[in-house]
Parts: C-alpha cells; sequence; structure tokens
C-alpha cells in the first residue's frame, strides 16, 4: 500500500517535471510563478492529507491506517523543499541579500519559510532513532504539525492578491482536523480527571 500512495504522492510532482521539460504545454507565460504556486499547492494538499491520517484512523477504527501518516508527512516535506528551493534558487538566484530581503519585510514570506522549517525539523526527526532519543519530547515536537498547517495557510491568505477560494477551502479544512483534535483531547481530559473521583466513590 505504501508504495501506492508514494506514487500517487509523485505523480502531481513528475507531472510538473514533465511540462517543465517542455512536455503538454510547458509552464506557460510566467514559468516561475507557476513552478511556485504548483509546488506550494503540492505541499498544502499533501500536509492536510497526512493530518488528515489520525482522524480517519480513529473515526474508521482501522488502526493499520496511521502507519502512513509519515509517508505523507515526508511527501508534505518534499514539496515545500522544492517550492523553497525554488524560490531560493530559480526566483532569487541564491542571492543572499535579496532572500535575507524577502525573509525581513515580507510576512507572507516569513510565514512560509518558518512552515517550511517546521517541517524540515519533523522529517529530521521522523526515524525510529530520533523517536527512542527523544522519547516523550518526540511526542510534543511533532505537535508543531499543526502549527506549520497554520503558518502555511498564513502563508497562501498574504500571498493571494483577489482570489481566496483555495486559501478558504484550506482554511476550512485546517480548521476542521484541529477541532477534531481539539474536540478529542477535552474529551480526554474529561475522562482522565472524571475517573480518580468514580475510584475513590467506590
Amino acid at each position: 500500500m505504501w508504495w501506492l500512495l508514494l506514487t500517487v504522492g509523485l505523480l502531481p510532482g513528475l507531472w510538473l517535471a514533465a511540462r517543465t521539460a517542455g512536455a503538454f504545454g510547458g509552464l506557460g507565460v510566467n514559468p516561475i510563478e507557476t513552478l511556485l504556486l504548483d509546488t506550494g499547492t503540492y505541499a498544502m494538499i499533501a500536509l492536510l492529507v497526512a493530518l488528515s491520517v489520525t482522524p480517519l484512523r480513529r473515526l474508521s477504527g482501522v488502526a493499520g491506517i496511521g502507519r502512513y501518516r509519515r509517508l505523507l508527512g515526508l511527501v508534505a516535506f518534499g514539496y515545500a523543499s522544492a517550492h523553497f528551493l525554488i524560490w531560493l534558487g530559480v526566483d532569487l538566484f541564491f542571492d543572499w541579500v535579496l532572500i535575507l530581503e524577502d525573509l525581513t519585510t515580507r510576512p507572507f514570506v516569513m510565514a512560509g519559510f518558518a512552515a517550511w522549517f517546521i517541517l524540515l525539523l519533523l522529517a529530521a526527526t521522523s526515524t525510529r532513532a530520533a523517536m527512542g532519543l527523544l522519547k516523550r519530547n518526540w511526542t510534543r515536537l511533532h505537535r508543531l504539525v499543526y502549527l506549520a498547517g497554520i503558518l502555511a495557510v498564513v502563508h497562501i491568505v498574504w500571498l493571494t492578491r483577489a482570489d481566496y477560494r483555495d486559501a478558504t477551502i484550506y482554511a476550512l479544512i485546517l480548521a476542521a482536523l484541529l477541532g477534531v483534535r481539539a474536540f478529542w483531547a477535552l474529551q480526554g481530559a474529561r475522562k482522565s480527571r472524571g475517573h480518580p473521583a468514580r475510584t475513590g466513590a467506590r
């Protein structure tokens, strides 16, 4: 199953690579903008799909779904890194003066960079060795994926000039996922508080 998910996850990137090479009509009149827009879109969608894994697992009762979250998260990181490197190298030609200026004066760039950096940390600590080393802190660290999602949506909203439909859809999906997680966390907290009381009543 993992290879099927990986293939599906890589198909948009392969499609974009083919267009970059001139196939299927190419990248249009503004190829850099197309590359940035498409890789950013793929990263956002992959991240939302990865964040949907836990709710789907809990709602469906199929525990095996959870094992694919890491793979989907790495796909999201891959597209986010492609987006970052295209901005860094193709758009700004690794001009560190321009890069620093963007990072310090353009809020949407700050939000996007922060989202990518969080995903970098999570990808770097996604191994079993990192889990063993960080122990409970690993779970706390990887909860930052939700912050990365929020920052990614903010990045898109601040970048958008006119049509906010995509940004609105992303924001609503992320809000729903955060809402479900908050609801379950609240339920768990209530149960943990109620359990000692019931035990004492016996």
